[in-house]
């Protein structure tokens, strides 16, 4: 495990929220999208986010960090790195090309579907799921139900942004699977 270099916790998540763009009225009118390509662009304070979830993290013997589609595979992976684990993506229907397991959801404008592929997980496995934004939950709630079908024991769902007004953190903890965010922004 690459043990983590971070400032102050409080101070480092203050410094990931700071970075984190809202653009209003995309992708449609009266949403206030939340865009993490400035965080990405900073080495120091991508550092410091991936530091915050391995800080969390180094003590919960995790065995595999998953990431879903397609932010999460970019903070999933390095924190897999970080945390001397392997890594496995959950994707969008029809992206993987082995055998997999799928799990219809509901978005707040239409229906979707997530996949895993059948073998990556193992029964018993300490699973750390990651995504970059929870609004409504429904992708991250598909995630946890394809891992626990496969027999993995979720030890934490985790996000960079959360918009709690949306209900999706609300519904995640209601599922009994631990949630942590680094940040949250009220409304949507």
């Amino acid at each position: 495990m690459i043990m983590p270099i971070i400032p102050p916790y409080q101070d480092a998540m203050e410094v990931v929220r700071g970075l984190i763009r809202t653009v209003p009225d995309w992708p449609k009118p009266g949403v206030m999208f939340r865009d993490i390509t400035p965080l990405l662009q900073d080495p120091r304070a991508f550092r410091a986010l991936i530091d915050i979830f391995v800080y969390r993290h180094m003590r919960q013997r995790i065995d595999l960090v998953v990431g879903i589609d397609a932010r999460g595979f970019i903070f999933g992976s390095a924190l897999a790195y970080a945390l001397g684990v392997g890594f496995a993506p959950v994707r969008k229907e029809g992206k993987l090309p082995h055998k997999t397991v799928a799990q219809a959801y509901s978005l707040e404008y239409g229906d979707a579907t997530v996949e895993v592929h059948q073998d990556a997980v193992k029964p018993g496995q300490r699973v750390l799921l990651v995504d970059d934004l929870v609004a409504t939950g429904g992708t991250m709630l598909a995630a946890i139900k394809l891992l626990q079908l496969l027999g993995g024991n979720v030890v934490e769902a985790a996000a960079i942004i959360d918009l709690p007004d949306l209900g999706g953190s609300a519904k995640i903890a209601a599922t009994d699977t631990p949630f942590f965010s680094v940040c949250q922004f009220s409304g949507d």
